[in-house]
């Protein structure tokens, strides 16, 4: 019995169970397999030649996941700390962006805490950030890079808000970032306390690090549990009976570019969008990749061909595992289709083309937001393309798909109270017979917003933006919330119109009355 097997059966208490209509393509004789077996041991030995040479530089730094389950013990005794600090405070915020944002949303919805979420610069939505009470709201900031232009302005605004109310931001501020990071540098200089991360781990790569687990040991999870999960599953992740490598194989050889993922009834709400960043931002780049879509249901509608992954129920692939599991599980699987694909899965090469774009556009406006000039008004609706009106615009999106293309329908909205907005994406896809995504945004430029400029050239965009109930201003800086998510919008527009894509914006004059505008005549068209 091999070392590998061994450490497996030491590990009998966690199982990931695989089964599906799908699995019948397995094929441990094809070539293609007993290659992605033997990567699979490269991978788990740290070969950071695995990627060839142009990527090995970067892989070199960026493959610490692996040893997570097992290092990230070391930061207990300092999140037990933090965690008692503010065991009294009943309201948490988490300003973060893609990868640190995400896993700790996973992580406190499938234990059912609540935590607010803030990756967004919608002034609407900033606001219900501020729905506790001060005395009792503890704000965690995490920024790998120390440098994103959401969370730096969520930061200035926090530390006003409770300088303002005459509380120290020391006492209510957390920081997770990399070391040395201009965050690093300026929080400590402030006495904020500060949770360094391991600085060669990639933010999609980061579930299991202080990223992932800063959150969640302050809302009151023990992630002993999760990290015991992840350690005891890491062994079983390469060899020739490897449902990793098995699920890599299928995503690689034996499903296109479309796979449909659906958490419901998991009980991990959230995991669907996790695994969409990991995955799109991962593979999607080269003009090849794997895009998920995120579903409702496991029946949900996805139009095309798409491959259905679920984590219970039925569909085409079902992956089933506890919470831990599937995080170090997926980033493997995602390595794994790396390597099969041949690109780089730890780079990002196109996500700078919106932030380029966006400073442009600020740096254009000096501060203030211009007054825009749509093509045609259609009731509380803007509509800025040719189009008469806002039946032929979205007529205009769904014709400019192509037979083997997606539409992305891109939302700079409040996705807490106006998520009913996203049943557009059923609609659409039910009368387009093309798969279909959602993003919240500017959430989703660092998701699938490299995947939308650097995968499969074939995407058709639909921009939908609101007037806030009024602005919020920016400390330190001459632009707004207001005008800079507008910046966001426009200038991942701009960066994906330069590249001969069909991109419609429809701003919204009056939210509630717009977003059932624009549904209601969604339902028409079918």
């Amino acid at each position: 019995m091999d070392p590998i097997t061994q450490r497996r059966w030491k590990s009998p208490n966690v199982v990931i169970t695989t089964h599906g209509s799908l699995t019948s393509k397995i094929d441990r004789l094809d070539p293609r397999f007993i290659d992605l077996v033997e990567a699979s041991h490269r991978l788990a030995s740290k070969d950071a030649s695995l990627w060839g040479h142009v990527a090995q530089q970067e892989a070199i730094q960026r493959l610490n996941w692996l040893d997570l389950p097992l290092t990230s013990r070391a930061l207990l005794p300092e999140l037990d700390a933090i965690s008692a600090r503010f065991r009294h405070h009943s309201h948490v915020v988490l300003c973060g962006m893609g990868g640190s944002s995400l896993a700790p949303e996973v992580i406190a919805a499938s234990n059912k805490k609540d935590i607010f979420i803030l990756d967004s610069t919608d002034p609407n939505y900033i606001r219900h950030a501020l729905s506790g009470n001060l005395e009792l709201t503890v704000v965690i900031v995490s920024s790998k890079s120390g440098s994103t232009i959401e969370t730096s302005s969520q930061l200035a605004f926090f530390e006003e808000v409770f300088t303002q109310a005459g509380l120290l931001p020391k006492d209510h501020i957390v920081i997770v970032t990399d070391p040395g990071s201009p965050l690093d540098v300026s929080s400590r200089a402030k006495e904020f306390i500060v949770v360094n991360a391991d600085p060669h781990v990639g933010g999609r790569f980061s579930a299991l690090s202080a990223f992932g687990l800063v959150p969640a040991a302050i809302v009151g999870i023990d992630i002993s549990i999760i990290l015991d999960s992840a350690a005891q599953v890491l062994p079983q992740l390469p060899g020739l009976q490897s449902q990793a490598v098995e699920v890599a194989y299928l995503l690689s050889y034996h499903s296109g570019q479309y796979c449909a993922f659906s958490d419901a009834e998991s009980g991990m709400p959230g995991l669907s969008d996790w695994i969409e960043q990991l995955i799109a931002e991962s593979t999607g780049k080269e003009r090849v990749g794997r895009l998920p879509i995120v579903i409702e249901s496991n029946f949900a509608p996805v139009s095309g061909d798409a491959t259905h992954i679920s984590f219970s129920g039925t569909s085409d692939l079902v992956v089933e595992a506890d919470l831990g599991s599937q995080f170090i599980f997926w980033e493997f699987v995602t390595a794994l289709i790396g390597y099969a694909l041949k690109i780089d899965p730890f780079n990002q090469p196109n996500v700078t083309e919106a932030k380029e774009q966006t400073a442009k556009l600020l740096k254009s406006w000096g501060g203030q937001l211009p007054t825009f000039h749509p093509n045609v008004i259609d009731g509380s609706v803007e509509i800025f393309t040719d189009a008469e009106s806002l039946q032929s615009a979205l007529e205009d999106v769904i014709n400019a798909v192509t037979d083997d293309g997606y539409i992305a329908v891109m939302a700079y909205l409040d996705r807490k109270v106006e998520s009913e907005l996203g049943q557009l994406r059923r609609l659409l896809a039910t009368r387009s017979g093309r798969p279909v995504t959602f993003g919240w945004g500017p959430r989703f430029l660092h998701s699938t917003g490299q995947f939308h400029k650097g995968g499969q050239q074939n995407g058709v965009f639909l921009q939908i933006t609101g007037e806030p109930e009024s602005d919020i201003e920016i400390p330190n800086q001459n632009f707004s919330f207001k005008t800079l998510i507008a910046a966001q919008a426009l200038g991942d527009g701009e960066a994906l119109s330069s590249r001969g894509f069909r991109v419609v914006r429809l701003h919204l004059r009056n939210r509630k009355s717009g977003i059932l505008q624009i549904l209601s005549t969604a339902s028409a068209i079918i």
